[in-house]
């Protein structure tokens, strides 16, 4: 089974940290093999496409952007991909 790319992007800022504790939430829960990024750069964060963070990004695709998700919300993103 393949590694899951998960990025949390973003600046740095408590919205980020809350976004990546729910994604490290989600993993354990979903129990799925995954690796987290947490990319703060501002030129690989507009690569994305991204104007609004926190954002997440699973397997190369932004699947939220300027909310912080429940792990809850992030499960169904992780047994999809």
């Amino acid at each position: 089974m393949a590694t899951l790319q998960i990025e949390v992007l973003g600046p740095g800022c408590p919205n980020c940290a809350r976004l990546l504790a729910e994604v490290e939430k989600a993993i354990a829960e979903a129990r799925v093999g995954a690796s987290i990024n947490k990319v703060e750069d501002e030129d690989a964060i507009a690569r994305y496409g991204v104007r609004r963070t926190p954002a997440l990004v699973i397997g190369g695709r932004v699947v939220a952007s300027g909310i912080v998700l429940d792990a809850s919300d992030i499960l169904p993103f992780l047994t999809s991909a």
